[in-house]
């Protein structure tokens, strides 16, 4: 499991706009979702492979044993079928955009 941060040097300034297209050119599919304090999701998986990524706020994600948080800039992927929790960290709510596998992404 391994963070990716983002790079202003390389990336340009962080921004929805660019984190999403940043995403879309690796061939996935992007939503935006705003996930208010206190919000937890407990282990789970999904059929496809997915990258988290965070724009705001403060994300734990736990995965195969190991648990990070990810702040402003930071994504993690999510491979299919790997079992995962996750939870919103501190007052501030998450903005995360949500990329998954495009079909023949």
């Amino acid at each position: 499991m391994e963070v990716e941060h983002w790079n202003d040097a390389s990336d340009g300034a962080l921004s929805e706009a660019a984190m999403a297209r940043k995403l879309a050119a690796r061939g996935y599919r992007v939503s935006r979702y705003v996930y208010p304090p206190g919000t937890v999701f407990p282990e789970h998986s999904h059929a496809v492979d997915k990258i988290d990524a965070v724009l705001q706020g403060r994300f734990r994600l736990c995965l195969a044993g190991r648990c990070v948080v990810l702040a402003a800039g930071d994504c993690i992927a999510v491979p299919a079928g790997m079992a995962h929790r996750a939870e919103v960290v501190g007052d501030e709510a998450v903005v995360s955009l949500d990329a998954v596998r495009a079909p023949g992404g």
